[in-house]
């Protein structure tokens, strides 16, 4: 697979399809448009013939310093030596290194910003950092110390220094942490890399970290809505619940777009259940003190976790869409300052503006970490319920089959999603709000958009094992009453997520076992779209 960069039609699916292995074990490769190169290389050649001189008019960043050194003139014979010194002075990193595709994202989004023909790096600077993602190469890039604004500076700076080969700069190659220079090496690349005048500037401007997290959280954020849908069918299936709830004449009557999708795939999956039924809910599951000869109270209406299922993810499918709006556009945009522009009369004007603050990605990352925990929140309500008797409507106790007492069952499965339920909204809390003045107020409001997206990927992370919990639950529990209930069939959806997830975790028939291991295997499963392909495949295309 290849993906070509031209600063104007990259997509999230392209950075993910760049940044992780897909299911060959290989990475997109990466190449530069050919009529972005030849734009690259003419505003070049220009820059060079008119400002590499010590007589040219200032340009920030440019041939001057940086911040409160912005009047400062950085002579031609200092100029190498500049690109080091300005890497070098921001790599001040904390932290453990960001993972491989928040990295490996980062290098890609970086070259499609100057691809666009705004920034007036060297064209030998793009094709530096597409060598390094083809080669495989995983700059080692600490998490922390970046506010967003003036870009990702700290954390770019370690991303420079290392496709640099600078001394200090480390490298992941094939697994392995060792030094940049060794990595380049091993990899087949020259070791060393020389910036030419405003490389540096451009590689380090622009909230580019913060943006590779938001792309990433976002894509990861679409496919763990989608198989909410799904646990939420398996768990209106377990719970015989009520489907008149998500008829299309009722949302019709609030006519809101991702509440009527959320409604749309339930009934995909399981509209045909006949488990979801008066007659099933009159077969009573065995458990201790139940009197079987009891007709059970009537079901009048369902409690919100389930009824209101559309109401809360389909909230959050129109957050995603206007985080989608934001992250595409930045996707394909310049971001770092000054910016170069063709001026129509054969030469370019330079213009310094704020490209680089990050806080339309803060924002959209704020809200996407709120409504990603709230939707863990209610799928946590949900598989709560399974494993309770009173609240299941009869379900056994724990969703145990083996002998009570010497076993627990899945009580505690539950107990660690709600742990995670409640890291959730700690983390929730916005973060574009805050601001701490910076580089002598040089920096006097910044949008602290890194630790958002880092914020937001934790969530998204969470949320994610939330729904693997209410299928790995709601999977168990149907087939602890399988017999019981075999004259009321689960939907045909359902059934196909069901047999999904018994391919590979086996129902839990003898008593404890060790949980963590099909907790595991279930989140591989929603991460591979295994599920969501089988119930595809049975009931066809799910809405996202």
């Amino acid at each position: 697979m290849k993906t070509v960069i031209d600063g104007r039609a990259l997509t999230t699916g392209d950075v993910l399809a760049v940044s992780r292995r897909g299911a060959d074990g290989n990475f997109a490769r990466v190449e530069l448009d050919a009529g972005a190169r030849a734009a690259i290389t003419k505003t070049r050649a220009w820059l060079d013939a008119n400002f590499m001189n010590d007589e040219a008019p200032l340009m920030y960043s440019f041939n001057t310093g940086v911040g409160l050194f912005k009047d400062q003139r950085v002579l031609m014979r200092d100029m190498a030596e500049y690109q080091r010194k300005s890497v070098y002075a921001h790599a001040t990193g904390v932290g453990e290194p960001f993972e491989e595709d928040v990295a490996r994202a980062t290098m890609l989004l970086r070259a499609n910003a100057f691809a666009s023909n705004y920034s007036g790096p060297s064209v030998a600077l793009v094709d530096r950092l597409l060598d390094c993602l083809n080669a495989g190469l995983c700059p080692v890039i600490p998490k922390k110390g970046s506010v967003g604004a003036s870009g990702d500076l700290a954390p770019l700076a370690h991303m420079s220094g290392a496709i640099c080969g600078f001394a200090e700069a480390e490298m992941f190659w094939k697994g392995v942490r060792m030094s940049a220079r060794g990595a380049l090496a091993a990899a087949g690349l020259a070791p060393e890399f020389e910036l030419s005048a405003k490389d540096a500037s451009c590689l380090i401007n622009g909230s580019t970290v913060s943006l590779a997290l938001a792309a990433l959280a976002l894509e990861d954020a679409r496919r763990i809505l989608t198989h909410a849908d799904v646990s939420l069918a398996m768990s209106l299936e377990c719970l015989r619940g009520e489907l008149a709830a998500f008829q299309p004449r009722l949302q019709a009557a609030r006519p809101h777009a991702g509440q009527a999708v959320s409604a749309r795939n339930v009934l995909r999956m399981a509209g045909d259940s006949k488990r979801c039924s008066e007659p099933a809910r009159h077969t009573l599951f065995p458990d201790e003190g139940r009197d079987a000869s009891k007709p059970p109270p009537p079901r009048v209406q369902d409690v919100y976790s389930l009824r209101c299922g559309p109401q809360v993810h389909g909230p959050a499918r129109e957050a995603l869409e206007y985080a989608g709006r934001i992250i595409a556009t930045e996707i394909n945009s310049a971001t770092d300052n000054p910016l170069v522009f063709d001026n129509g009369a054969g030469g370019y004007e330079i213009i310094s503006g704020g490209h680089f603050h990050g806080q339309y990605v803060a924002q959209a990352m704020d809200l996407l970490g709120m409504v990603m925990t709230d939707l863990g929140s209610i799928c946590e309500r949900r598989l709560a319920r399974l494993v309770d008797p009173v609240m299941s409507y009869g379900l056994p106790r724990n969703l145990l089959a083996g002998k009570r007492g010497l076993n627990t069952g899945y009580a505690t499965v539950q107990c660690s999603m709600s742990a995670l339920v409640m890291e959730n909204r700690t983390l929730s809390m916005p973060g574009s709000v805050d601001s701490i003045p910076g580089k002598s107020n040089a920096e006097d409001h910044v949008s602290n958009s890194t630790w958002c997206g880092r914020k937001a990927r934790m969530i998204v992370e969470n949320a994610e094992m939330i729904v693997a919990g209410e299928i790995l639950l709601a999977s168990q529990a149907l087939s602890l009453v399988e017999e019981l209930a075999a004259a009321h069939p689960v939907g045909t959806g359902t059934m196909a997520a069901l047999n999904a997830v018994r391919q590979v975790v086996a129902p839990a028939l003898d008593g404890d076992r060790w949980y963590a291991t099909e907790m595991d295997a279930v989140l591989n499963l929603v991460r591979s779209n295994a599920i969501i392909a089988a119930v595809e495949a049975a009931v066809g295309k799910l809405e996202v």
